[in-house]
C-alpha cells in the first residue's frame, strides 16, 4: 500500500485519519436527524461542512408581494365552474391564487359574462385585474385607437367596471408593442398620453404600460410622463421571449401579468412544472410584486379541463397559498448551492421559504435565519410523485439543515 507523503510528514496515519473522519461524519448526521426527522438520507447530510449556507435576513425587507394568480376569458373559451373557482383561489383546499385577471370585451353586452368569476374570486379575498385587447369597433382605426374617441374609450372602460362591480385595476392595451398581433397597437408615448388625459376618468386605477417581453424601453418611455406615470397604480408586463431582470428604480411595483411556459404539453408534465416554479423564482428575485399565469384552465395551465388542478397548479400554490398578498420578500440568498433556489418572504413574525431543487439527487441544504426566532416550520413538498405532502420540521439557534428531494419545490411556512 501506498503512503501519501503529505501524511507522513504530519505524522498521521491512514487508520488514524479514517477514524477522524468517521466520527465526523457519524456526528454531522446525527445533528441533522434530530432537526430534520424526514431527512431521509443522511449521507448528504454529512457533507454540510462543504454546502453554502442559504442565509436570510428578516430585517432586510425588499418588495411587498401583491400576490400569484392567472386568467380567465369566458367569451372565449368559457367560464370557470363553481368547482374551479374554488380550486384556483381557495388557500385550504386549491391553489390560493389571489389575483384574477380577466378581459375588458368590446362589446358591452358581454360585460355580463365576467362577473360570476369576478365575484366568485373576490369572495375569496382575491384582486380582479382587468386588460383591454380591442376597443369598440367604431373606435378604432385599424389596429390602432383613434385619439378623437379618447372620451368614448375612457367611457367603455368606466362602463365595464361598473357593470362588474368594480376592479382592483386596469390596463388600456394588452400588449400594445406586438406589431404581429389581431390587438390594438400603440406605442408608448400614445398610451401614456392616453393615461395623462384620462387615466383617472376610466373607473379604475390603472395599470400600464403592459409590453409584450416587459420591454424596459418601451416601459422607461411610458414613465417618461410625469402625469401618466402619477395616474399609474403599478406597471404590468409580460415575459414572453424575456427572462425576468430587475427594471431598476422606477418607482412602481412591478408586476408580471401573463405568461405560460410550454403551451404544447400537459400541465401535469414533471419538468415543465419545474420550469414554472423557476420562473416564479425569477420574477421575485428580480424584484417583482406578482406573478400571473395565462388561462386558469387549460390542460397546460393549473386547471385540467377535468377540473383536477395539475403538477403546475401545485407548483403555484407554493407560493400562491403560503405568501399572501402585503407579505414582504426578505434577503434571501437566491442560489445558495448547485441546482438549489431559495427565496424568504416575511409578514410580522412568520417565515416563508421557498426552496426549488432543480438536481436529480436529493440535495442538503442548510439554512440561517437572523431578525426573528423560529422554532420551528411546517414543510410542504411537491415532487413528480407527491403534491404538497406535510410535515413539521423543529430548529434550533434559528439554524437548520434540510434534505430537499430530487427535482422538486419545498416550502416552510414557520410556526
Amino acid at each position: 500500500m501506498k503512503t501519501n507523503p503529505f501524511l507522513s510528514k504530519l505524522g498521521v496515519s491512514f487508520l488514524s485519519l479514517i477514524l477522524m473522519i468517521s466520527s465526523c461524519t457519524k456526528q454531522a448526521a446525527t445533528d441533522v436527524s434530530a432537526v430534520d426527522n424526514n431527512s431521509g438520507d443522511l449521507k448528504a447530510a454529512a457533507d454540510v461542512s462543504v454546502m453554502a449556507t442559504a442565509t436570510i435576513d428578516a430585517n432586510t425587507y425588499q418588495q411587498t408581494i401583491q400576490g400569484f394568480g392567472g386568467m380567465s376569458v369566458p367569451i372565449w373559451i368559457g367560464d370557470l365552474t363553481a368547482d374551479q373557482r374554488t380550486k384556483a383561489f381557495s388557500t385550504s383546499s386549491g391553489i390560493g391564487m389571489s389575483i384574477l385577471r380577466v378581459m375588458v370585451p368590446a362589446n358591452s353586452s358581454q360585460f355580463a359574462a365576467e362577473k360570476a368569476t369576478i365575484d366568485a374570486a373576490k369572495g375569496f379575498g382575491a384582486r380582479v385585474i382587468a386588460t383591454v385587447w380591442n376597443a369598440p369597433a367604431s373606435m378604432m382605426d385599424g389596429a390602432y385607437l383613434k385619439a378623437s374617441s379618447w372620451s368614448d374609450f375612457a367611457a367603455h372602460l368606466r362602463a365595464y367596471t361598473q357593470a362588474v362591480g368594480g376592479v382592483y385595476a386596469l390596463s388600456p392595451w394588452n400588449e400594445p408593442n406586438y406589431l404581429a398581433s389581431e390587438w390594438m397597437h400603440a406605442s408608448a408615448t400614445e398610451v401614456a398620453n392616453f393615461v395623462a388625459a384620462y387615466g383617472d376618468n376610466c373607473g379604475a386605477p390603472i395599470m400600464a404600460p403592459e409590453p409584450f417581453n416587459m420591454d424596459q424601453t418601451f416601459i422607461n418611455t411610458y414613465l417618461s410622463n410625469a402625469t401618466a406615470k402619477s395616474k399609474t397604480l403599478f406597471v404590468s408586463g409580460h415575459i414572453y421571449g424575456k427572462t425576468p431582470y430587475n427594471l431598476g428604480n422606477i418607482g412602481k411595483s412591478v408586476w408580471m401579468t401573463e405568461h405560460y411556459t410550454n403551451s404544447s404539453i400537459s400541465g401535469n408534465d414533471w419538468p415543465n412544472a419545474m420550469n414554472a416554479a423557476k420562473e416564479i423564482h425569477d420574477c421575485m428575485t428580480a424584484g417583482w410584486a406578482a406573478y400571473v399565469w395565462w388561462y386558469i384552465r387549460r390542460f397546460y395551465g393549473p386547471i385540467d379541463e377535468n377540473s383536477a388542478i395539475t403538477k403546475v397548479g401545485y407548483v403555484m400554490a407554493h407560493f400562491a397559498r403560503y405568501v399572501r398578498p402585503g407579505y414582504s420578500k426578505i434577503a434571501c440568498a437566491a442560489n445558495p448551492s448547485t441546482g438549489i433556489y431559495t427565496t424568504a418572504y416575511r409578514n410580522g413574525s412568520k417565515i416563508v421559504i421557498v426552496a426549488i431543487n432543480t438536481n436529480s439527487a436529493v440535495t442538503y441544504q442548510p439554512f440561517t435565519i437572523s431578525g426573528v426566532t423560529v422554532s420551528s416550520f411546517s414543510r410542504y413538498v411537491t415532487t413528480s410523485s407527491s403534491n404538497l405532502a406535510a410535515s413539521t420540521l423543529s430548529i434550533s439557534n434559528n439554524a437548520f439543515g434540510i434534505n430537499l428531494p430530487a427535482s422538486s419545490i419545498t416550502t416552510l411556512v414557520s410556526n
